[in-house]
């Protein structure tokens, strides 16, 4: 009777045992669900963005997708038209999904952290589009050197106007690019202010990159410099929007230098009518399309091929940087319209035909 309680208690143990390891082998089947596509099957990324609402963002999605499509993979994009919330909500439906590798233009870089452990969980790695994932585990990012952009566009404004009143119009406070902007920005104009040739009058920061807030902004940094104000580094092409905006109220575009990026239409038709000083172009096709070969390479498990590391705060960060272009009156043919970014018929819209350059 002994004997057969012991002979009980074994085959009860093994039991127990052999559960237990299909369980595990279960939860490892589920974590590894959005591993690297195997040979013959198809692709599939998840692209969440930030919003569609900028111009320029419906440039990168048609283009990666176009990219992705044509290496065979299919794309899932949603949009989380600004929030974080929604934007993590929208990434662990993109993991419940499937999907191969998840590709992430976030709102705010510190918010979308712990989505990475949540895709590392299923197998899924990440890819950083555009804005840093900072305090993460994030895997890879692709972007242009935002602080040469910075660079640039400091450059610009200083060769033109390398003493007086200046106004620095910041991005989105939430977003990593701008803090790198501003780095760039510094690395230019903190000599010249050191010296006292150039006095910074204002600084302020414009909530999610919004043109009515730089509007805002600029309003009242008019008013409260009596409209002494030389110089004005936004930096980018909607905040530099708004800024021309206020400055046109006070019969002053045109008069104050100021910069840009993104190389939006709107913002290549001021250049060329001469209320905004210059933009910096980043070639979208170039981000969109290499950003989708990347995804791809990552789905299938090969090496990506990387320019150096940038550091997010926990890690630093396997990136691959491309290099963006200064555009002014001088070049805007041979930049912007040449690569069919925007149309020459749309970018001389509101300028005479007679002075319109010849291609």
């Amino acid at each position: 009777m002994l004997k057969g309680k012991r002979l009980l208690l074994i085959l009860v143990s093994i039991c127990v045992a052999s559960l237990l390891m299909m369980a595990g082998c279960t939860r490892q089947e589920s974590a590894s669900s959005g591993a690297p596509a195997q040979k013959g099957k198809a692709i599939k990324i998840g692209l969440s963005m930030d919003d569609l609402k900028l111009e320029r963002w419906q440039h990168d999605r048609d283009l990666f997708t176009e990219k992705a499509k044509e290496l065979g993979a299919e794309v899932v994009v949603q949009s989380a038209n600004g929030d974080d919330q929604t934007q993590f909500s929208q990434c662990e439906n993109l993991i419940s999904q499937g999907i191969n590798v998840l590709v992430i233009i976030p709102h705010n870089g510190e918010a979308m952290a712990p989505i990475i452990e949540q895709a590392h969980k299923a197998g899924i790695k990440v890819l950083s589009y555009d804005r840093l994932i900072t305090n993460s585990d994030v895997d890879y990012y692709i972007s242009f050197d935002n602080i040469k952009v910075g660079e640039i566009q400091a450059q610009a404004i200083a060769q033109l106007k390398p003493k007086g009143n200046y106004f620095m119009m910041g991005g989105s406070p939430t977003d990593n690019n701008a803090k790198m902007l501003r780095q760039g920005q510094m690395n230019v104009l903190k000599p010249l202010i050191d010296k006292g040739d150039i006095n910074v009058v204002g600084d302020q920061w414009a909530k999610d990159w919004l043109p009515e807030e730089a509007l805002k902004i600029m309003e009242n940094a008019l008013t409260a410099n009596n409209n002494k104000i030389d110089a004005v580094v936004a930096s980018n092409d909607s905040t530099a929007g708004g800024a021309v905006q206020a400055l046109a109220a006070q019969g002053l575009d045109g008069k104050v230098p100021i910069s840009g990026q993104d190389a939006e239409l709107a913002a290549c038709q001021r250049i060329v009518e001469g209320k905004q000083t210059m933009t910096v172009y980043k070639p979208i096709k170039s981000i969109a399309t290499r950003a989708a070969e990347a995804a791809v390479q990552i789905a299938k498990g090969e090496v990506v091929k990387t320019d150096g590391v940038v550091n997010n705060g926990a890690k630093d960060v396997q990136s691959i940087l491309l290099t963006p272009i200064a555009v002014d009156m001088k070049n805007m043919v041979d930049t912007v319209i040449k690569d069919g970014y925007n149309k020459l018929e749309d970018v001389f819209k509101n300028v005479p035909k007679d002075k319109w350059p010849k291609m």
